[in-house]
């Protein structure tokens, strides 16, 4: 008996898929409930598991026991067996006990896996003869003894299938139909290396490893990403193994076919029990897709997606990581919420035929519903992480309302400004102090169970929901500042160019060059070599990455000039402001005599600001706030802003030497930490120009009301009645402050 095991995400998708009617056109019988245990016995040397053998003992609720003998290249050993204890049936009779005495001592056997199976049966029939063709068990694997406080929590879930022997129907088609209508991904290894990572059993040399790679496909066909529903979730869809093959196979599985052009996107590492993700994008999919998908496949609207990132509809962590990799990459600008060309416009060298590729295709799109969540997590009596919103997502979607102030047409040119400076600030706190924290306990080797958020996210797993989210916010920022820039320059306030100033505009910067900035401005080299070590960068000061040669085909050099954050940001012109960098990429040869200036580009660095304090083991707690504050410059870089036009090779640099740069704290840097700029880097000293802003620009100023207006004291008025105060539509001054002022006159207060 052969059977094909598929993963299963979560108990909801376990249960659903139980109750699921059962593909091609076959009848489900009746379920059944059954426990068994699994007890697994390797010498303490690992002897067995070294030449890939299990020898599995299993005691069901029926009171029966079997023992199970999988040898490599032989058929399985299974027998039922009449003794009671595991080291009387090693030595008896039964035909798998005497092949493993050919291979092992019985004696030195001992206990190295138990697992507690709840399996739930239910008979694969034809339509017309009620003749079994396969058995389906959905079973979730639970370790025994994990915990003796708790119950254990479910260590994985999985559907298994096997044939009758008088079936009709191949195990293989029936296998492909169930991956097309429920898309599962078959899992390849079996329950005790798949259980060793999760049940923290150790695995000696040599033991089989899980799959060392998955790929993660991303489907988007006009401008809308597939995700599968899988019981009260939503993933992507994955695959084990590497490479296009794999890719292909899974689109096979999700799509129906493999037509398409697919690109890597890139590659998540492994952590924990979790392996390398490949995530491929695959677009141009050759298939109607007009008509009803695949059971469980949707289309859905980035920005859906993105506002639900991180709640119980979307936080598998393999989908969060493979997501934080399509959220940074320009391949999918969708992602950004870039323009994109209609559909009816769009050809893609199909010469008019249409209907073949998805962008000419018309979609049936799903609306993102919320699944109903299970009554545990709807009881308020009993805690369940479904009950919360995470907190860092809350404070993202309120930047974002305030980023929605200032794309408002209505809002006055002034507040725009200020609202754009308010986002860019906000930020930067975000990343200092919760994102420093969380990368402080991923660091640390962190994110265990016992450190997930109230909402049940452990600390990787909100960084990847964060960067999904900030990277987009991003985008918009930038593009609202774009055209709030356009609004400004029409309202006589134009952010310039070097190249677009006059002689005179040029003379008079080229004079704050040399009296105000020169002085304050060294440069450094990037480089790390014997007796020139990686400079330190200043925590969020704008800086300039130089490219420069010394001759003409001599190599390249980096180096990098950090402006002076006690000078404005903006230099004010006869009309308009000038970017401080700008002023100085203009007088670069100045600061780099005999050397040829090839290129500079802005960039900043935000570093961890997160005071990490053990309060009960500090001798002084002011001398520990003290300690920790003083290395507050020093932190670890949480966060890289780049120029767009940065080149690769120079972003690798900094993220590189950044991530190993000599600190006291470790560092968890990484790609989805660079974010691109699309005009200025760092907006948070816009409102500077606010204050340049001609009044009518600005909201009128706020007049308070008097609510005593007119009374001769304030008591005399609440003597009459009560009055509500509500500050600030209430003047402070002509309320509580005038009542504190009568009342210190009045010489009948006593006190």
């Amino acid at each position: 008996m052969i059977a094909i095991r598929w993963d299963v995400p979560d108990a909801p998708s376990l249960a659903e898929l139980a109750d699921a009617p059962l593909p091609l056109g076959l009848r489900a019988g009746p379920i059944r409930l059954t426990f068994h245990r699994d007890l697994y016995f390797d010498t303490p040397a690992g002897d067995l598991r070294r030449r890939g053998v299990r020898c599995r003992v299993r005691f069901d609720v029926e009171d029966r026991r079997t023992l199970t003998l999988d040898v490599p290249g032989m058929p399985r050993s299974e027998s039922r067996v009449t003794e009671l204890e595991p080291n009387h049936m090693f030595s008896g009779d039964a035909e798998p006990a005497r092949r493993l005495r050919a291979l092992v001592d019985a004696a030195r056997l001992s206990l190295d896996t138990a697992l507690e199976v709840e399996r739930r049966v239910r008979d694969a029939l034809l339509p017309l003869l009620p003749v079994p063709q396969f058995v389906l068990a959905y079973d979730t694997v639970t370790p025994i003894g994990a915990s003796q406080a708790s119950p254990p929590p479910p260590l994985f879930h999985e559907l298994v299938m096997w044939r009758r022997p008088w079936g009709v129907i191949s195990q293989a088609r029936f296998a492909r139909a169930v991956e097309r209508r429920y898309a599962l991904s078959r899992v390849s290894t079996d329950r005790v290396t798949r259980a060793a990572p999760l049940s923290g059993t150790d695995l000696v040399e040599g033991d089989a490893a899980p799959s060392a790679r998955h790929v993660a496909v991303l489907a988007v066909a006009h401008g809308r990403l597939a995700l599968c529903r899988s019981g009260a979730t939503l993933r992507l869809s994955f695959e084990e193994g590497g490479g296009e093959d794999a890719c292909r196979r899974a689109m096979r599985r999700m799509l129906g076919n493999v037509e398409g052009e697919v690109r890597l996107l890139g590659v998540v590492p492994a952590a924990g029990r979790r392996p390398a993700i490949e995530v491929w994008l695959v677009r141009r999919l050759r298939r109607d897709l007009t008509a009803v998908p695949p059971a469980g496949l949707q289309w859905f609207a980035p920005q859906d997606i993105i506002a639900r990132v991180g709640s119980p509809v979307l936080r598998d962590p393999a989908t969060l990581a493979a997501l934080a990799v399509a959220a940074r990459s320009e391949l999918v600008p969708e992602w950004s919420a870039a323009p994109l060309e209609a559909a009816d416009q769009v050809s893609l060298g199909t010469g008019g035929r249409g209907g073949t590729t998805d962008e000419t295709s018309r979609l049936t799109l799903s609306e993102l519903r919320a699944p109903a969540l299970p009554a545990k997590a709807l009881d308020a009596a009993r805690p369940a992480a479904d009950q919360f919103i995470n907190a860092l997502l809350s404070s993202l979607e309120f930047n974002a309302r305030v980023l929605a102030l200032a794309e408002d047409e209505r809002t006055p040119l002034a507040a725009r400004l200020r609202f754009l400076a308010i986002v860019s600030t906000n930020l930067d706190q975000f990343f200092m102090v919760q994102v420093g924290a969380l990368k402080h306990q991923v660091a640390s080797g962190g994110g265990a169970d016992t450190e997930r958020s109230p909402d049940g996210l452990t600390p990787a797993e909100q960084l990847d929901a964060i960067a999904i989210r900030v990277h987009p916010l991003v985008a918009r920022h930038d593009r609202s500042f774009q055209a709030v820039a356009r609004a400004a320059a029409t309202a006589g306030l134009p952010i310039r160019t070097w190249s677009d100033l006059a002689a005179g505009e040029r003379e008079a910067l080229d004079r704050l060059f040399k009296n105000e900035l020169a002085p304050l401005l060294t440069p450094k080299a990037l480089t790390r070599a014997p007796g020139h070590p990686f400079p330190h960068l200043a925590d969020r000061r704008l800086s300039l990455a130089v490219v420069l040669r010394d001759k003409p085909e001599g190599p390249v050099h980096y180096a990098c000039v950090e402006l002076p954050a006690s000078l404005p940001r903006f230099a004010a012109l006869e009309r308009g402001v000038i970017p401080l960098e700008a002023v100085v990429l203009a007088h670069l040869p100045i600061l780099f005599p005999g050397r040829e200036v090839l290129d500079a580009y802005t960039f900043r660095v935000t570093r961890s600001g997160d005071i990490q304090l053990d309060e009960l083991g500090a001798a002084s707690f002011a001398q520990a706030v003290a300690e920790e504050v003083r290395r507050r410059p020093w932190g670890p870089v949480v966060r890289i802003e780049v120029d767009r036009a940065m080149p690769p090779a120079l972003r690798e640099l900094l993220q590189r030497e950044l991530r190993f740069e000599e600190s006291d704290l470790q560092s968890a840097l990484g790609p989805s930490d660079v974010y691109e700029a699309q005009e200025l880097v760092d907006l948070g000293a816009l409102g500077q120009l606010a204050a340049r802003v001609r009044p009518d620009l600005d909201y009128p100023p706020f007049v308070a009301e008097d609510p005593f207006a007119g009374c001769r004291s304030v008591v005399e008025r609440l003597d009459r009645c009560e009055v509500l105060v509500h500050h600030p539509y209430d003047a402070f001054t002509a309320t509580f402050e005038r009542f504190i002022t009568e009342a210190a006159d009045d010489p009948d207060v006593l006190a």
